[in-house]
């Protein structure tokens, strides 16, 4: 009986955490949004320092990183940020991840960053997420769903949230 029982705490030592209980997005649709949307890239930044330093920095504070990756070109990620920036969201993302901006400009810039996690292919699209483990630097996000959020305007605001926290711990 007993080696029952430590087989299975052994077992659920092994199985990853649930996922944090999305927040209650207040807005229905992204009409409600904020305009004008924001420009969440910043494109002459170095983007390789902006990883290490927020991987560094999500290390310490016991965290993920979230890498979102796109261009201010790009309406799905200016909804995205913009959905990001609503302050429910806001508190949620902040407690569970560190984030950063990383401008691919039309997929030809700063690849090295999704590649430095195993995306070594062409992104699929914009905005692309990777979510990252500082203690092992292996990104979570499954490699099909990278660029799932690159249709990210035609999701519910809500249906954006409950994406966003499927890969919290």
């Amino acid at each position: 009986m007993v080696r029952f029982f430590v087989a299975l705490f052994a077992l659920a030592l092994a199985l990853p955490a649930a996922a944090a209980q999305p927040p209650r997005v207040s807005i229905s649709d992204y009409g409600q949004l904020k305009t004008p949307l924001p420009y969440p890239y910043d494109e002459a930044a170095n983007a390789s320092a902006q990883t290490d330093k927020a991987l560094a920095k999500a290390k310490a504070g016991k965290k993920l990183l979230m890498i979102k990756m796109g261009g201010n070109w790009c309406g799905d990620c200016r909804i995205l940020q913009a959905t990001m920036d609503l302050p429910e969201m806001k508190a949620f993302l902040g407690r569970h991840y560190e984030m950063i901006s990383i401008d691919v400009g039309r997929m030809d810039k700063n690849l090295q960053v999704p590649a430095r996690f195993g995306v070594k292919d062409k992104l699929e699209g914009v905005p692309a997420i990777l979510i990252v483990d500082p203690a092992s630097g292996k990104q979570l996000v499954a490699r099909a769903d990278v660029a799932a959020l690159a249709d990210a305007r035609h999701m519910t605001p809500q249906a954006l949230a409950n994406w966003l926290a499927k890969y919290t711990r």
